[in-house]
């Protein structure tokens, strides 16, 4: 018995181990990646430089505002709910990382500041740029299928001039740009939206050159 005990010890030793819970997986952190590379090519058509432009913080509402889970919808089942992944998490709020797509694609051929540095430029003597405003509406992955879906943006577009007397809205335009993604499941639909905010910043960079003034 005394030789069986320490055998018997160490089956108790294991068996308690194997039975220990895993360690909890923490979420993967996804961004929209290194961002666009800079051209000198000038935009075509425009002989003069581009005026600078005000970029207003993205709002948005609901989980879009705050959160920043990796939201999804099941187009199949109950394309009103959305859902985050469990194991999914964007680096900051969508707003937020929209806002800074948008300023490195618009920043490429014009000078951006943003809506307080507008402000400061009045106070010294110069013009106050005109603002961009936009307010992100959808940004999630919407699957079609189990196996298929794209990702959603929404996203509403208002380019304003602040006069003395307050605000004069100069254009208005809503985005909607989806992209398929690679695969079904969180990475995927992270490359789709990243796409699909490359192509939304391009398309807003085509409006503003005939909507500024």
């Amino acid at each position: 018995m005394s030789r069986a005990t320490p055998v018997l010890l160490s089956l108790l030793v294991l068996a308690g181990c194997s039975a220990l819970p895993d360690r909890p997986q923490r979420p993967a952190q996804y961004d929209f990646g290194p961002g666009p590379v800079p051209t000198a090519a000038a935009p075509a058509g425009r002989s003069a430089p581009l005026p600078p432009l005000a970029l207003a913080e993205v709002e948005a509402s609901g989980p879009l505002e705050a959160g920043t889970a990796v939201l999804y919808r099941l187009g199949y089942a109950d394309d009103r709910q959305l859902r985050p992944y469990a194991l999914a998490r964007w680096s900051m709020p969508p707003a937020q990382l929209v806002r800074q797509r948008v300023r490195e694609q618009l920043g490429q051929h014009r000078t951006i500041v943003g809506a307080g540095e507008g402000a400061a430029m009045l106070r010294e003597g110069g013009r106050q740029p005109t603002v961009l405003r936009l307010e992100l509406e959808e940004f999630s992955q919407l699957f079609g299928s189990p196996v298929e879906s794209f990702g959603l943006l929404r996203l509403r577009a208002t380019l304003v001039d602040n006069l003395p007397a307050g605000e004069r809205v100069l254009a208005q335009r809503q985005l909607i740009v989806q992209r398929p993604a690679p695969t079904p499941d969180a990475a995927g639909g992270v490359r789709a939206l990243a796409e699909a905010t490359d192509a939304a910043a391009a398309d807003l960079a085509q409006w503003l050159e005939t909507a500024q003034p």
